[in-house]
């Protein structure tokens, strides 16, 4: 294959990955309007909702690891063909689930199909990478949050002229028109490299849980705001119901337009570079956040720090799937672990300690953990690129 013919592969295959984190992320927001509906539907306390959504955490951080043992087993092409054909049924079994047994099976399936085929995507999305010796993982964490506001914007507005299972129906259509074109256009990994002696292992390489770390404080504050920005708004800084969602809207907006920007900024001024000034900026809005008495300023703060932790998690991916002597998806499995903690499981343990101090201690402690990360930051030189352009393969 000559040099015109390997940028056209690498470039669709940009494409072809970017296709799939819209996907996953209509999926994952198409979720989000489904939930008050199961509520009603089973006639369970919001207690067992809650279990139910642990559930799909549960199923997504125990598919991680095994995903990357596929992955650096197989390759991540031939993995996420798998994956993500199986991800787009995923809310449709939900959505038919009779009761809150079947419907627990069917969350905890939901979740290890979306977890898996996250792990697949970022694993593929490094392979670009690679080809391309260029940045494309904050522009594809962007397609996610596209296709995220996508699923959950549309999904009310289709459950309430529809219904749940009708709504359900259409995004497993719309996801299955999005992914089938686009997995023959997967790119492959030069070399996957084998573990032949163990099946399933952690990796022993210690650089990668100090990568997994970065992860997991740059993404508690994602979930933090998510979650608990809105009562914070409403309980602790008077805000109306209307302007306390406007925290994590401005929130989200920042987050989605600064990944589409991050790539060539952080191909201009490097990964570490770029983290560290993205640390800080996060860490200044959440800490403004917290000491605000204004709903207002506290939203402006939100917004603002949507700006900084916007490239964080995709540096940090990179830098998992780029380190040596490991696979991509070896490493991105554990990174990925580590990271989606801190949307999936440490909210909770949040609500907890905000529930007996308020949010505003926690949304200051949160601006430490992002100081950390920029202290952290030189563990991350893994994400800028050494090997040589497509053009010259």
């Amino acid at each position: 294959m000559d040099a015109t013919n390997k940028i056209a592969v690498a470039r669709r295959g940009r494409w072809a990955v970017a296709a799939m984190f819209f996907a996953n992320g209509f999926l994952t927001g198409s979720w989000a309007p489904q939930i008050p509906v199961l509520l009603t539907r089973l006639g369970v306390s919001e207690f067992t909702l809650g279990l139910l959504i642990l559930a799909f955490g549960l199923g997504a951080l125990s598919a991680m690891p095994w995903c990357g043992y596929l992955v650096g087993r197989h390759g991540s092409h031939l993995v996420l063909r798998v994956f993500a054909p199986a991800a787009t049924l995923g809310l449709l079994a939900v959505a038919l689930a009779p009761n809150v047994a079947v419907a627990a099976l069917a969350m905890y399936a939901f979740g290890g199909v979306i977890g898996g085929m996250d792990v697949t995507m970022n694993a593929n999305a490094v392979a670009v990478e690679r080809k391309l010796s260029r940045a494309i993982m904050s522009s594809s964490h962007g397609f996610w949050s596209l296709g995220g506001f996508a699923g959950g914007g549309l999904g009310g507005i289709a459950i309430q002229n529809y219904g749940h299972l009708a709504h359900a129906v259409a995004v497993t259509i719309v996801a299955a028109v999005i992914v089938a074109p686009a997995l023959r256009h997967l790119v492959a990994e030069d070399k996957p490299i084998v573990h032949r002696k163990r099946k399933f292992a952690l990796p022993d390489n210690p650089m990668i849980y100090l990568i997994g770390l970065i992860a997991l404080f740059s993404m508690v504050p994602e979930g933090t705001v998510l979650d608990w920005a809105a009562l914070y708004l409403r309980q602790e800084r008077g805000a109306d119901l209307a302007t306390a969602g406007f925290a994590f809207a401005g929130f989200s907006a920042t987050m989605a337009c600064m990944r589409f920007l991050g790539d060539g900024v952080r191909n201009r001024f490097g990964a570490v570079r770029i983290l560290r000034i993205s640390s800080l900026i996060a860490a200044a809005g959440m800490l403004t956040a917290g000491l605000s008495t204004s709903p207002w300023l506290a939203i402006a703060a939100f917004t603002f720090a949507g700006l900084g932790i916007a490239n964080m998690v995709p540096i940090a991916f990179s830098a998992a799937g780029n380190q040596k002597g490991m696979s991509a998806g070896a490493g991105m499995s554990v990174v990925t672990v580590m990271g989606y903690s801190g949307i999936l499981v440490a909210p909770s343990a949040i609500g907890f300690i905000g529930e007996h101090t308020g949010f505003a201690p926690v949304f200051v402690a949160i601006s430490l953990l992002l100081v950390i990360v920029c202290l952290m930051a030189g563990m991350a030189r893994s994400a800028d690129f050494a090997s040589s352009p497509a053009t010259a393969e």
